[in-house]
């Protein structure tokens, strides 16, 4: 897959992803079956502004620094509870369905 085909399955996951639910940097690439975190962190910085890049968290529960306020504000606007400013991933990870 070249990379502009990267771009759009990496945003489509993310699309993918419900409202009170979150999934991880690698949980994306992992659907998307190619690239790992770091390269979906990096096309989320670059194009992810059209979807709900507030429902990408990294492995560890916790926001990214540069968003991590609004982010864990836009998490309990959707219902996903966040303690200590963590998201629980046994509880709110999502489950998608190939």
């Amino acid at each position: 897959m070249d990379r502009e085909e990267y771009v759009e399955a990496v945003l489509q996951a993310v699309e993918s992803i419900p409202e009170g639910s979150v999934a991880t940097y690698g949980d994306i690439a992992e659907y998307v079956g190619q690239g790992g975190p770091r390269q979906v962190g990096a096309i989320m910085r670059e194009y992810g502004a059209s979807v709900p890049w507030w429902r990408v968290i990294r492995a560890s529960g916790v926001p990214a620094d540069e968003v991590g306020d609004e982010q864990l504000h836009r998490l309990r606007s959707d219902g996903v509870r966040v303690s200590n400013g963590r998201v629980n991933l046994r509880e709110f990870r999502w489950a998608p369905q190939h």
